[in-house]
């Protein structure tokens, strides 16, 4: 499939980013990402997506909005789950006409001062991913066992979905809307990780442009991871579902 031609645009600066970070139990790393944030994309905006943390999450967030006028905070009940919460966040990205709509993760495991470069590439591009597995980039605190596995399972969804890109299920990305619009009229069966895979997999197919910048991506230091066992074999299989529908 040959992709859609990307426009240059000289002053990515003027065009309205935000930046959606689901959380969960993340009160302890809030208010340190989000300060590094806007120390990097001062004019950028910021969209805390709280899955009705009892940690008090959304409540830190809310504090921090005196200081942060930029910064946004979206409470949401009911059924939890990563891929409900992005959902989420996307629409509220479109609804509300930002440009540019970026993902990344609330435990500091994604660094912030990656954001000015991957927004950079978007002048040429329609999703930029912050990659692991492209030269420069690596992963710190994870056993040898764990890259490995995490490294197969990409190269392996990457080659079952036919998308040319190395660290396909990376949540440290910038999107450009038009390559996120799909989401209004298509139905997203996919949960947890997989649900980024799906992201990715119908952008592409749908013509977007994939680059990829280097990260390093830090194991966090503070609070618990939510990436279960259960998660990883439903992924799997939505893969496949993915790959094979008529669709």
């Amino acid at each position: 499939m040959q992709n859609q031609p990307s426009v240059s645009r000289a002053d990515d600066s003027l065009e309205r980013t935000l930046i959606v970070v689901p959380t969960y139990n993340e009160s302890a790393n809030i208010a340190e990402l989000v300060r590094q944030i806007f120390s990097n994309l001062d004019q950028a905006h910021v969209l805390i997506v709280d899955d009705n943390s009892p940690d008090g999450t959304a409540d830190v967030a809310e504090q921090l909005r005196d200081h942060h006028p930029n910064l946004h905070l979206l409470r949401r009940a009911g059924e939890r789950g990563l891929g409900r919460a992005y959902t989420a966040g996307v629409y509220y990205g479109l609804d509300n006409g930002f440009q540019i709509i970026g993902t990344m993760d609330a435990d500091l495991s994604h660094d912030p001062a990656n954001l000015p470069a991957m927004r950079a590439l978007l002048r040429t591009n329609d999703v930029v991913i912050g990659s692991r597995y492209v030269r420069g980039g690596g992963t710190v605190n994870w056993s040898a066992g764990r890259i490995l596995l995490s490294w197969t399972a990409n190269k392996f969804a990457a080659a079952l979905l036919r998308i040319p890109a190395h660290d396909i299920t990376s949540g440290y990305r910038l999107y450009r809307r038009h390559a996120l619009e799909w989401i209004r009229t298509a139905e997203v069966k996919s949960t947890g990780y997989s649900f980024l895979s799906e992201l990715l997999y119908r952008a592409y197919r749908g013509g977007a442009r994939i680059a990829e910048h280097p990260i390093v991506f830090h194991d966090r230091t503070m609070g618990v991871s939510k990436l279960h066992r259960r998660e990883i074999y439903l992924g799997a299989i939505n893969l496949l579902r993915l790959r094979f529908s008529r669709r």
